[in-house]
């Protein structure tokens, strides 16, 4: 392939996840070619550019959304900006690689779904555990129908203590829109409804609980403390999510509790033939044959590519091939809404149906 006929990519958001993004996409010079970078901090865009040989450092979000350099956007920025440049990139004529959650809360996530309709460019969240070895052998048996009807599915991730960047953005309602429920939480969520076959989320019954994060404790290794900043969102979450075929979810995810040691992600789906489990590295299937239980143990392989060069890959191949993406608007919508019913339930203690006017 070409240099001409190259997919030119765009980032904006030179920190963590954006500089992973960056990586990533580097493992696929043949496809792809990062022409543009910026961030909120100039300097550390700059830092990117010469690291990884970026030709160009645009001056703001605005002028890299409009560079005939760009033909795709990778957004990796705080949550509260996604919808906002989400909408100008894909009115600007790009596709969009949008960082997880889609949005700060399901009326940005729904303006997102609107503009996404409406346009002929590829929007995809980036929920690069979906690409995991594990879930995609799993996700493989339940289409066979091995798993026969998923009627119950429990998912979570608890951490012992891992409050990331206390008083910074991750820590403030208005800015990332809650705690270990839209930032990992969002995750197990999103991947437990993939594996069950997307059933339709109806209602939903949650608590959420902060009793670290104001006493500053349960403190992370992730992200830079802003001593003076705010601690307003959750620590702990907990929830069960009914769905329109009686099927049900449970969730419970935190950031920091008094607990033996922190849990890998993981997820149970229990069908009327078979089951499965989720550990990140390993899985099993479970069945019966003869009145007797059967399991098969899975793990994954030595020499696995990984799961975000996967989902990087995903994303050209829709660009190029014309194809919806698995992680599309609809499901990051769908995440948002159930994410804000949980906190309305908690706020309010009672149920809360779940409004799909879009």
């Amino acid at each position: 392939m070409g240099s001409a006929d190259k997919l030119k990519l765009g980032v904006i958001g030179a920190g963590n996840i954006g500089n992973v993004h960056i990586k990533e996409f580097l493992k696929l010079p043949d496809d792809c070619v990062i022409t543009t970078i910026t961030d909120a901090y100039m300097p550390l865009a700059e830092v990117r550019a010469l690291e990884y040989g970026i030709s160009h450092i645009a001056k703001s979000p605005d002028e890299l959304i409009h560079s005939s350099e760009v033909d795709a956007v990778i957004i990796a920025v705080p949550n509260q900006f996604h919808a906002p440049l989400a909408i100008q990139a894909l009115e600007a004529g790009k596709h969009v690689l949008l960082e997880k959650p889609m949005g700060l809360n399901a009326d940005s996530s729904r303006q997102i779904l609107e503009v996404s309709n409406k346009s002929d460019k590829v929007l995809m969240v980036a929920h690069q555990r979906r690409w995991q070895y594990v879930p995609m052998q799993i996700k493989e048996q339940q289409a066979r129908g091995e798993l026969g009807r998923i009627y119950a599915a429990k998912a979570g991730w608890l951490r012992r203590k891992g409050i990331p960047g206390w008083g910074t953005w991750f820590t403030s309602m208005d800015q990332s829109g809650g705690g270990p429920l839209i930032d990992i939480g969002v995750h197990m969520l999103d991947m437990a409804l993939y594996l069950m076959g997307n059933p339709k989320p109806v209602s939903v019954y949650g608590s959420t609980y902060a009793k670290f994060g104001p006493y500053k404790k349960g403190i992370g290794t992730w992200g830079k403390p802003n001593w003076d900043g705010i601690f307003d969102v959750e620590d702990l979450a907990t929830a069960m999510i009914k769905m329109e075929d009686g099927s049900t979810l449970s969730l419970d995810v935190s950031w920091a509790a008094h607990m033996e040691t922190d849990s890998k992600p993981y997820i149970h789906l229990l069908g009327t033939e078979g089951g499965a489990s989720y550990r990140e590295t390993h899985g099993k299937f479970f069945t019966e044959k003869f009145n007797r239980p059967m399991e098969t143990d899975f793990h994954v392989p030595d020499n696995d590519e990984g799961d975000r060069l996967r989902m990087c890959r995903h994303f050209i191949e829709c660009i190029r091939e014309g194809y919806d993406p698995i992680c599309s608007a609809l499901t990051g919508f769908t995440n948002n809404l159930i994410l804000d019913a949980i906190y309305e339930s908690s706020r309010t203690g009672n149920e809360v149906k779940l409004n799909w006017d879009i």
